[in-house]
């Protein structure tokens, strides 16, 4: 069984509903199952993105895929990776956006959860990951819990800024739309090797990070310091 009880009480009723469902509940058997077959799963907390950032600090959302399937990278957080591991090429990319952007430094550092405290949201739409099976967890369930939880957040005011990188995450942008709240949806390729540069929006020199900053402050919020690494 799930550890619902790890997140932040304001995300458990959600949680909970979802796993009181059958699409919860049949989820929640397939991961014991594998479990029981001999399956490593990543990460061992799941919902830290949900612990670190409670549902009404939220003020900006990234959506990633699903998390990082090798020993010691994933921990909870879209596109992060734990202190002491070697940065993903996904994420290296990331940090040439912001040293671009504002002329800082490239971080060494792949945790992200310096920006978990600050409200940014970094949800994958899968949330766990089989070790060395890129996707070995999709369509089994977790789709329908974080589609739940962007539509949540996207039918709540105050505006928030949504940032989805690469057409998996663009999926998303209907589900943001539909609550007629005026938030600020930035698109791009996915930072990845493969695409970061490529069109028909590449991700290096889309301006995202300074555009969320702009937008908050026009909305009288405080910047995000997408400088900072850790808690």
């Amino acid at each position: 069984m799930l550890d619902i009880q790890s997140a932040d009480p304001s995300w458990q009723p959600l949680l909970k509903d979802f796993f009181d469902s059958p699409e919860g509940k049949k989820l929640d058997a397939y991961l014991d199952a594998r479990r029981k077959a001999g399956a490593v799963i990543f990460p061992p907390t799941p919902f830290r993105a949900l612990t670190l950032t409670p549902a009404d600090a939220v003020r900006v959302v990234i959506v990633g895929q699903d998390p990082y399937h090798e020993q010691g990278q994933a921990q909870g957080l879209a596109f992060s990776v734990q202190k002491g591991v070697k940065v993903p090429p996904s994420l290296r990319n990331i940090y040439k956006e912001i040293a671009l952007e504002f002329g800082s430094d490239i971080p060494s550092d792949g945790d992200l959860s310096g920006w978990a405290s600050q409200g940014v949201l970094l949800l994958n739409a899968v949330l766990t990951v089989e070790e060395g099976a890129a996707g070995s967890h999709a369509k089994k369930g977790w789709e329908i819990l974080t589609d739940r939880i962007i539509r949540t957040l996207a039918d709540k005011a105050p505006p928030k800024a949504f940032l989805l990188w690469g057409g998996y995450a663009q999926k998303k942008k209907e589900l943001i739309e539909a609550s007629g709240i005026p938030h600020l949806v930035l698109c791009s390729n996915h930072p990845s090797p493969l695409s970061a540069r490529r069109g028909p929006v590449p991700f290096i020199g889309c301006g995202h990070f300074a555009k969320v900053n702009d937008w908050l402050l026009s909305e009288g919020e405080k910047p995000v310091d997408w400088t900072k690494s850790g808690l």
